[in-house]
Parts: C-alpha cells; structure tokens; sequence
C-alpha cells in the first residue's frame, strides 16, 4: 500500500463524550492520515457510503455499544477472510456474526432452545452474543470450521442502521489480534489504518462506545442429552449469569464444553505494550515506583508512581467503559508498568477481572 494514503471516515453523528481524551494522531506516525472530508451530513449518507463500500468487499470500523467492530459482508467469504489478514488473526478462530434483529436469527442458526430465544428476546439489542448450532450455508470462513456460529443484535444506531442492509456482518474487534480493543474511532485508525485499503475501506465514527468491554457469550449448544441444554458462560460481559438465569430460568453451567470456540478464551489477550499487574483492594501503599510504573485504583497513587485518573467511586460500572482507554493511556506514556487494583466482583466486575487478567499475561508476552 502507498504510504500517506488515506482511510476515509464517516462521520455517523457528533459524540456525546467529548471530554474523553483521544490518541493524538496529527503527528506522523505508521498509520494513514486521517481525513476531515468527507464529514458526511447528514447521518444517513455515511451510513449510505459505509453500506456501498461493504457491499463492494471492503472492510468497515464499525461502532457498537461494547467496542469497534472490523466488519465485513458475513455472506463474502473474499471480504471475510481480508478480516484475518488485517488483524493478523488464525484462521481457526471463529467470528461473531451481528444481525439487524432476532428476526434474521433463522438465516445462520437451527435447532435453538427455547431459553436462548428467550434469552436474545430479553437481551437484544445488547452485549449479548449466542453460540448456536450453525444453519447450512454459513461459511466455516467466519465459523472457523466449527458447528457453531456465534450472533449477536448491537446495541448502537449506527451499526443497526448499516446491519439493515445486510443478512449479516461477521465482526470481530478493530484491532490487531491480542492487543487492546478500540472504543473509538481513533483507536481503529491508530491499530489498523496501514493496513486497510482507502479504495475499500472505511470507519464509521460513532463516538466512544457506552459498555466499553466485549459482549458476553454464551454457548447454548452445551447438551446432557439430546433434549436438554445449560447456558454456558465463554467469555463474561455487561449480561451477567445472574441475569441470564433469571430470565431463562435456567441453572447457567460453569464449565464450557471442549469442543467450543469463541472469541476472548484464550489465557493472553487484550494486551498493551505496558506490562499490566493486578494487585487486590486496599494494597496501593505496597506499590513500588519501579522503572516507569502507574497506577490506577481506589486510593491515591504512592509517591514516585504515575497516577492514571481512576473514577471515583471506584467500581466496576465506572471502570469498564474506560479500561481500554488506560491501558492506552500508559501506552502514550511510555509507562514500563501499570498497576491496576482489582474491582470487586459484582455486576460486570468479573468481567472486567477477566479483562485486566488477560491483558496482564498478554502483555508479559508482548515484545517491549
């Protein structure tokens, strides 16, 4: 690709966050530039734009309410697989499928549970993604060879309006494989803007996304017998077990099935540069400035140690939209560690517990 080419954004509608602090690209950087015209206005004409170009074979920086999605026609297997190439991701790592509404559900599942539709009925729009038996004629280019196919209904306008247009987009984060997800559309630009095609692609701004973590998913292909299945919690998310089994009515199973995929399982994921280090409530004072070392937690950060603006109170519905961000944040600084307490488990605590303890064996692994 000719270097200083440039991606195209659409402008979807103007962020209500606009005191979130972005990554600064106006500096020269690996990425492509990043373009101010078109802005397009009003909405639908980005989202008409975004539709054409997805419909050609190219790749869009989709915004949900969890993260940014890098999205493709799930019914192209041409445009699906330049997803793999882009994020640099194995081939035999499934994706998730997002659909305009639970009415699409029949052209990519069978043989669905009752609590699952009860379950998608209750939580769709939402970060809610199922793991169902695959209908025939989807493509093991987005199942990853598996039975299975995982679809999920976002919950953002902008995605909704562009899903409307297609039976489906197989959608896995905007990011290369393993590293941080992106929130906004900056961060796409930034992880992936030299390697998408400006002819093709483009990114879809729609502002910083409100959950900020993965969607939950749940297998519901976990079977006893041939009659009876169990919600199997993959990878947790803003929809917790508690909900789900009060909506279901059904016994949520702790232990997923060996032949299940999906996004996220994998001991090492979500990971910055900085090495990432999980301490329990209330140990701040034992935290060392070492090198470069932040902190980000309930109390105020020891002499010596750079403090990462953490929210106060300092609770998981306020961390989980901002995680991300951090872990990019001490990027930017150049920070050699970040030190990150670890929430209480409630709500979508263990989700964002599953994140930073990912991230932190991620990123011992990352080359520095």
């Amino acid at each position: 690709m000719v270097d200083g080419a440039e991606i195209t954004r659409l402008t979807d509608e103007k962020s209500e966050d606009a005191t979130v602090e972005q990554p600064d690209v106006s500096e020269p950087t690996d990425t492509l530039a990043i373009v101010s015209v078109p802005m397009l206005s009003p909405a639908e004409d980005a989202i008409e734009e975004a539709v054409r170009r997805l419909r050609r074979g190219g790749l869009l920086g989709l915004p949900t309410e969890t993260v940014y999605g890098l999205a493709a026609d799930a019914r192209n297997d041409t445009a699906v697989r330049r997803i793999f190439d882009v994020k640099g991701r194995p081939a035999d790592h499934p994706l998730i499928v997002h659909i305009h509404s639970i009415d699409r559900v029949s052209a990519w599942a069978i043989d669905i549970p009752g609590w699952a539709l009860t379950l998608a009925d209750a939580c769709w729009p939402g970060p809610l993604t199922l793991v169902v038996h695959r209908a025939p004629g989807v493509s093991d280019v987005v199942t990853g060879g598996l039975a299975t196919v995982g679809l999920r209904v976002p919950d953002h306008p902008a995605a909704l309006a562009v899903l409307e247009s297609f039976e489906g987009l197989a959608a896995p984060s905007a990011n290369r494989f393993g590293s941080v997800s992106p929130t906004t559309a900056d961060h796409v630009l930034c992880d992936l803007g030299n390697r998408l095609d400006p002819e093709r692609d483009a990114i879809l701004d729609g502002g910083s996304c409100r959950v900020g973590l993965e969607s939950t998913i749940v297998d519901a292909t976990d079977a006893t017998d041939a009659t009876d299945t169990r919600p199997v919690i993959l990878r947790p998310g803003a929809v917790t077990a508690t909900e789900i089994e009060a909506i279901t009515g059904v016994t949520v199973s702790g232990t997923p099935s060996a032949h299940v995929r999906a996004p996220g399982m994998l001991a090492a994921h979500y990971a910055p540069r900085v090495e990432i280090v999980v301490i329990e409530l209330g140990q701040s004072s034992e935290v060392r400035a070492f090198e470069r070392t932040g902190y980000f937690g309930a109390s105020d950060a020891p002499p010596g140690v750079v403090s990462l603006s953490a929210p106060r109170p300092y609770v998981a519905e306020l961390i989980a939209p901002i995680l991300y961000e951090t872990f990019r944040r001490a990027d930017d600084l150049g920070l050699d560690r970040l030190v990150i307490e670890r929430p209480r488990a409630t709500g979508i605590g263990d989700a964002v517990i599953d994140r930073l303890m990912k991230a932190a064996t991620g990123s011992r692994r990352a080359p520095r």
